[in-house]
C-alpha cells in the first residue's frame, strides 16, 4: 500500500484550529497544503475512479420526483467567519462554480446530486463511499490538497465550501474577503470555533442549509431525517434497559489518550444514544484516568489516510488498549467490549454522520436487533 507521510500532522494542524478546546492535544503546526509527501491527486482519482459495481445513488428520483420545497431567492443563510463569529450570506441564486475542500463538503454536495455545480475539489483523505464514486469521478480533484487563495481565484467560483480551520491567510484565505468580492462561503458549523460544543444538530442544520442554498431541500431533509429517525428507533428499543451503558472516546497518541468528551460530536452521539460518558469533562486522560472510569464500553478511535491500510491500522489501534497490562482489569477489556471508529465518522462528520451513529449504536447495544446496515 502506498503510505502518506505526513497526513496525520496535517489534519492535527486542522483540528487544532477548529476542536474544542479541551477536546484534542497534541496538535502539531506543520502546514502541508500541497505536500510533495502526500499521496499524489492522480492517486486519489484512481482510487475514487468508479466501477461496475458501483452504485450510484446520488441523483435517484432526481429527474422524476418534483420537489415539494423551493428555494425563494435571494435567501440569507447563517455560516461563520474565519475568527468564528456568525456572519449572514446572501445567494441570488443557487451557486454554479462551488469549490469544496475536505471530505465531508465534497461528500455532502455529492450526497445531494451536485456534482455539476462543482468547479474543483479538494483534500481527500479517504476513498468516498462507493456510491458516490461515479458523482466524484465528474469533478476535477485538485493537486493541493489545500488550494491557495491563488488557485481557488483562478477557479472564479460563486461558492467555498470547507472547514473553519482552512480559512487562514496561508491556506484559503479570509471569509471576509472572498465575501467582499461576490464569492459566497460555507463552513460546516462543527468546525466554526474552538471553544463551542459540537452537536449532532450543527451536522443536520448544515446538510440542510445546503439543501436551500443550492433548492434541494426534499434530499437534504431526507439524509437528515435517516439520521434522526435511526436515532428514535435505537432509543426506542432501548426505552427499557434501566442501567444505560458508560463509554469513554479514546484516541491513543503516544503515552496519553485524546478523550471525545460532552463537548465533542462523538460526545454528542453517544449520548443521544442513550449512553452516558464515564468522564465527560476531561479533554486528554491516562491510563490511571480510564482504570478509574473503568468504562462499559471503549470507543477506540483511528484514522485511515489515502495510502493506509485500514484494517491494520484499526487492528493497530485496537491492540494497543487490549493488549496493555495497566488496563486489563478495565470493564470494558474484560468483557471484550471494545470497539473501532473512525475519526471521520464522529468529528465534523457531514453525510458520514449517520455511519457513526450507527457504529456507535451496534457497540452500545451489541446482543440487541436494532435494525441497522
Amino acid at each position: 500500500m502506498r503510505k502518506k507521510f505526513f497526513g496525520k500532522q496535517f489534519v492535527a494542524m486542522a483540528l487544532c484550529v477548529a476542536m474544542t478546546v479541551g477536546t484534542f492535544a497534541g496538535c502539531g503546526s506543520k502546514d502541508n497544503s500541497g505536500d510533495a509527501g502526500r499521496i499524489s491527486a492522480g492517486a486519489i482519482k484512481e482510487d475514487n475512479k468508479a466501477t461496475s459495481t458501483n452504485e450510484d445513488t446520488s441523483k435517484d428520483n432526481s429527474d422524476t420526483t418534483e420537489s415539494s420545497k423551493k428555494t425563494e431567492y435571494p435567501v440569507t443563510i447563517t455560516t461563520y467567519g474565519s475568527d468564528g463569529s456568525e456572519i449572514e450570506t446572501t445567494y441570488e441564486k443557487a451557486p454554479e462554480k462551488v469549490v469544496a475542500v475536505y471530505q465531508g463538503c465534497i461528500e455532502t454536495l455529492l450526497a445531494l446530486g451536485l456534482e455539476d455545480k462543482i468547479v474543483a475539489t479538494a483534500g481527500l483523505d479517504n476513498e468516498v463511499p462507493d456510491s458516490l464514486k461515479s458523482a466524484f469521478s465528474k469533478t476535477k480533484y485538485l493537486d493541493e490538497f489545500t488550494p491557495s487563495k491563488e488557485t481557488i481565484t483562478m477557479l472564479e467560483p460563486d461558492m467555498i465550501f470547507s472547514w473553519g480551520s482552512y480559512f487562514q491567510d496561508k491556506t484559503l484565505g479570509d471569509t471576509k474577503d472572498w465575501i467582499d468580492k461576490g464569492v459566497n462561503v460555507y463552513i460546516n458549523s462543527n468546525t466554526s470555533k474552538a471553544d463551542s460544543a459540537r452537536t449532532l444538530e450543527n451536522e443536520y442544520n448544515d446538510i440542510l442549509n445546503l439543501g436551500i442554498i443550492f433548492d434541494v431541500q426534499d434530499k437534504a431533509e431526507e439524509i437528515v431525517n435517516n439520521m434522526k429517525e435511526t436515532i428514535e428507533t435505537v432509543t426506542e428499543k432501548t426505552k427499557d434497559i434501566t442501567e444505560k451503558p458508560s463509554v469513554m472516546i479514546l484516541e491513543s497518541y503516544d503515552d496519553t489518550y485524546t478523550n471525545y468528551g460532552s463537548k465533542s460530536l462523538g460526545g454528542d452521539m453517544v449520548t443521544s444514544l442513550g449512553a452516558t460518558l464515564a468522564n465527560a469533562d476531561a479533554s486528554e486522560v491516562g491510563k490511571e484516568d480510564i482504570v478509574t472510569a473503568n468504562p462499559d464500553i471503549i470507543f477506540v478511535v483511528y484514522m485511515p489516510y489515502t495510502g493506509d491500510d485500514p484494517e491494520t491500522l484499526k487492528n493497530e489501534k485496537l491492540a494497543y488498549i487490549n493488549d496493555d497490562e495497566a488496563l486489563k482489569s478495565v470493564k470494558a477489556i474484560e468483557d471484550g467490549h471494545v470497539y473501532p471508529i473512525m475519526l471521520s465518522e464522529m468529528y465534523a462528520a457531514a453525510t458520514r454522520t449517520q455511519d457513526g451513529i450507527n457504529t456507535f449504536a451496534k457497540g452500545l447495544y451489541p446482543d440487541l436487533d436494532l435494525g441497522l446496515n
